[in-house]
């Protein structure tokens, strides 16, 4: 079976949401959410940078996706807030990964584990957020 990054991306988002519902700590270890059946779809190695960049930069990604925001960030919800987290980090600290990849990923998970409405959500803030990180591949719309 093919390992992905897109299951990495999922597994960091209920990494991430885990993480809000236990008030901010580590509730488990990252290791449970590449255990199971599942595992084997998971590229270990993105998923363990992808956390690592997340636990690193926690504090600028949340200083980038404020702004872009209607409201305060903990205001958001938990799962929309976990995707957008990954969404940045991503186009913050993973230039090699077109940021349309980016965004897509995470409207696919947000329409996945999220509100009704909240992949549309999701796509309007990392739509803005792209513009502002990536304008050269915005604009040439690679």
């Amino acid at each position: 079976m093919k390992q992905t990054r897109s299951w990495a991306r999922r597994c960091a988002v209920q990494s991430l949401y885990q993480q809000a519902l236990s008030g901010g700590g580590p509730a488990t270890t990252d290791l449970e959410f590449l255990a199971g059946e599942d595992s084997r779809r998971v590229n270990q190695q993105y998923f363990k940078a992808l956390i690592e960049d997340l636990r690193r930069h926690a504090r600028e990604i949340d200083r980038l996706i404020a702004p872009a925001l209607d409201r305060g960030l903990d205001e958001v919800d938990p799962v929309e807030g976990a995707i957008l987290r990954v969404g940045v980090c991503e186009l913050a600290y993973h230039p090699g990964i077109p940021c349309r990849v980016v965004i897509n990923e995470a409207v696919e998970l947000a329409k996945l584990f999220g509100a009704e409405q909240g992949h549309k959500y999701v796509n309007s803030v990392l739509d803005k957020l792209a513009r502002q990180l990536r304008k050269t591949e915005m604009k040439t719309g690679s």
